[in-house]
């Protein structure tokens, strides 16, 4: 199918790289005007221009609710409404290697970005579209959000939350044909995961990254490397009518990792 989002407006929180670069670029080609919401201002701009006059910039820290409602006024006001939000900015936590060592430092500003900013996301894109017809609403978890596991303890509650929250968002946002729906991504390559590290050097966070790629590799049963184009497929799905029954769902993109380890070998029948 193409142009399945011809007519409908779009706003994507961290849309300036990764995932959220993916999401505009996905959006736009099938016919969306998209807002990118981003704090980097350089890359934000950047792509607006690279992509269409339909693409504009507006520079937003999503963990601050007054800046998510400007933003979403902005939206409607540029483009003349709200069909799609977006809520994908987000941020790790910085790498320990006991949660007996975590100080929590990074605790509040972890939980303002992924949590907050995703309720502010989703309250005022919904109070424009619980006026004007409905609209879909996509929230960026996480596997981290699904699978417990060891490491950045407040990055993984934080995507717990978000999981949580739109599931009930979704339920009482029905009312107004608002679909709510969370993608959770896995072992795709961004720059999220470099930025856990600290008191490294250039070279002990690259051998730290890809020690933590080869783990997810290893475990993840499809080979294939995921791709912030895979995830960017999953949200067009959601922000188009294709899906227009399904709300309340979270949906893992990761290679079936959240399934299960993968089988190492088996034995020639």
């Amino acid at each position: 199918m193409v142009n399945e989002l011809t007519g409908k407006v779009a706003i994507v929180t961290g849309g300036a790289s990764g995932i959220g670069r993916g999401t505009v670029e996905k959006f736009v080609a099938e016919g969306a005007r998209v807002v990118i919401a981003d704090l980097d201002a350089d890359k934000g701009e950047a792509l607006a221009a690279a992509l269409s006059p339909d693409v504009c910039f507006r520079r937003t820290d999503v963990s601050d609710p007054h800046q998510v409602g400007t933003l979403v006024a902005a939206a409607v006001e540029k483009f003349g409404g709200l069909h799609v939000m977006v809520n994908n900015a987000g941020v790790s936590g910085t790498m320990h290697r006991r949660f007996l060592d975590d100080d929590l430092a990074d605790f509040h500003r972890i939980m303002a970005v992924n949590v907050l900013g995703v309720m502010a996301g989703t309250r005022d894109a919904a109070r424009h579209m619980a006026g004007h017809g409905g609209g879909s609403i996509i929230n960026m978890t996480s596997i981290g959000g699904i699978q417990a596991g060891g490491g950045v303890m407040t990055y993984r509650a934080s995507k717990a939350a978000v999981i949580q929250f739109t599931k009930s968002a979704a339920i009482e946002l029905a009312h107004y044909e608002i679909r709510v729906n969370a993608i959770a991504p896995g072992n795709i390559p961004t720059p999220l995961l470099a930025t856990s590290a600290v008191n490294m050097d250039q070279g002990e966070i690259e051998r730290y990254e890809a020690a933590i790629r080869d783990t997810m590799r290893a475990d993840r049963p499809l080979k294939r490397e995921g791709t912030p184009d895979d995830i960017a497929e999953a949200a067009l799905y959601f922000a188009s009518d294709r899906s227009r029954y399904v709300t309340g769902t979270v949906l893992p993109v990761d290679g079936g990792t959240v399934a299960g380890k993968a089988i190492r070998s088996r034995r020639k029948e």
